[in-house]
């Protein structure tokens, strides 16, 4: 009897140890379900530190684990608290990732109609997530940031603006925008072009060249705009007058041996190009062009903050074989395949010339760029771009620095060319422009550099 007794006494101690085992793992495996301790990830780094008339809050938010339950934004200023956006995620489920797993939003508010004036704020955002740590709360991250309320747009005014442009052409306006950092420019037909501060003892004072496109029919909106840190802007709209030009017209017979010339060279660059060799070269005139004007444009994107250029651009010796806005037929087998417009000139000299930098200014491309073959563009500062293409020869680098009338290379035949020449482009903001007026030096000193020396504040 004692033995038996003993034995159910181990018995039970057995099952006993066995169930403590089973229900403490049960208990880790609960806890770490549904009491994990990893907080959530936000983050306000894309929220400015400045808060205009329309308040704009970006933040983000992620939980890993539990995933996130809620998230609040509420601004401070002196006594007042004030709730600016809440929102709670449904439970997607009980096991796991019960919440959402990553939020990214942005929030905006009425400044003024929520109460806030003009100088310092908080802003704080907390999240939470579906954890049961915290008495059932959750675990919970608060992030505080503090910012500058600005609720007054800058002064601007116009100091000089262009008054005449033609298609194709560019001008210029000068304006002042006192004691506020902006992103300021003039927009002409719905393009943005940037202003950049002249110095030379002038502070506060800017200039924004601008260029009407080649094929605009008339000036519908011509403004200059600036928006501070905070969002506010001021527009002040002005006039100049449209001045139409007349644009030449040319028909381009190809010939087979031509054809058979230049796709070669294409294909080596664009593998992709299908059929017969009349079809690969439409191609070429056509995807090819609009991707690499496509490239051309992304480069003037990012242009130097100072002027470089001094006077007006030299010009190519040799006699002119294509102009700007040309609109060109391409004929075949007797009959039109396709339309284009020649968005440069070309001058003719002797095989392999030397080609000179227009002026002063930095390399950003020199390399083989489809139609236009060997291609150099100079960034002469706020805007001003040249380029030189149908190279057979280049002397220079991205980065390097060059000269007016600095060695770049040679002409050649690179490219859509047919002949040794070199096409010249002029481009503002990567607009294509004239480049006739840029070789004017009366028209550098009435356009550009006698409203310089008048415009005053």
């Amino acid at each position: 009897m004692a033995l038996s007794s003993s034995k159910y006494y181990n018995n039970f101690r057995l099952l006993s140890i066995i169930l403590g085992v089973v229900f403490g793992a049960a208990g880790i495996v609960v806890f770490l379900l549904f009491f994990e301790g990893e907080s959530p990830v936000v983050s306000l780094e894309q929220t400015s530190d400045y808060i205009g008339k329309k308040g704009t809050i970006h933040y983000s938010a992620s939980d890993g684990k539990s995933g996130l339950r809620s998230i609040i934004i509420w601004g401070s200023q002196g006594n007042l608290n004030k709730v600016l956006h809440s929102v709670t995620f449904p439970r997607s489920s009980y096991l796991g990732k019960i919440g959402r797993a990553e939020a990214m939003e942005t929030v905006t508010f009425d400044t003024k109609k929520e109460g806030f004036i003009d100088g310092p704020m908080s802003i704080t955002f907390e999240a939470r997530d579906y954890s049961l740590r915290g008495w059932l709360q959750g675990n919970k991250t608060i992030v505080n940031k503090e910012v500058t309320v600005d609720t007054v747009p800058p002064q601007l005014q116009i100091l000089q603006s262009e008054k005449y442009i033609s298609p194709g052409g560019a001008g210029i306006a000068i304006y002042h925008i006192p004691n506020k950092k902006c992103t300021s420019g003039v927009t002409i037909n719905g393009r943005f072009h940037p202003g950049f501060l002249l110095g030379d003892g002038k502070p506060d004072t800017y200039i924004s060249y601008f260029a009407l496109p080649y094929d605009a029919k008339k000036i519908d909106s011509l403004i200059v705009s600036a928006v501070d840190l905070a969002g506010n802007e001021m527009i002040v709209p002005f006039t100049t007058t449209y001045k139409s030009s007349a644009q030449k017209t040319d028909t381009i017979t190809l010939s087979d041996s031509f054809i058979g010339t230049k796709v070669p060279e294409f294909q080596q660059h664009y593998p992709e190009m299908k059929g017969e060799l009349i079809d690969q070269y439409l191609y070429t005139n056509t995807t090819v062009r609009d991707q690499n004007n496509k490239k051309i444009s992304e480069l003037c994107q990012s242009p130097l903050p100072n002027r470089l250029w001094q006077g007006h651009f030299s010009r190519f010796a040799g006699s002119p074989k294509a102009g700007f806005a040309d609109h060109r037929s391409y004929m075949y087998g007797g009959k039109i395949i396709d339309n284009q417009v020649h968005l440069g000139v070309d001058i003719a000299s002797t095989s392999r010339a030397e080609v000179r930098a227009a002026n002063k200014g930095k390399v950003v491309f020199a390399d083989y760029l489809g139609i236009y073959g060997n291609m150099v563009m100079i960034d002469h500062g706020q805007g001003i771009f040249s380029l030189y293409s149908h190279m057979s020869q280049m002397n220079v680098s991205p980065g390097n620095d060059v000269d007016k009338k600095s060695v770049i290379g040679l002409t050649g035949t690179t490219g859509m060319a047919g002949g040794d020449h070199l096409h010249f482009s002029m481009l503002v903001n990567g607009v294509f422009v004239m480049p006739k007026e840029w070789w004017d030096e009366h028209w550098i000193e009435v356009t550009i550099e006698a409203p310089l020396a008048q415009s005053k504040f």
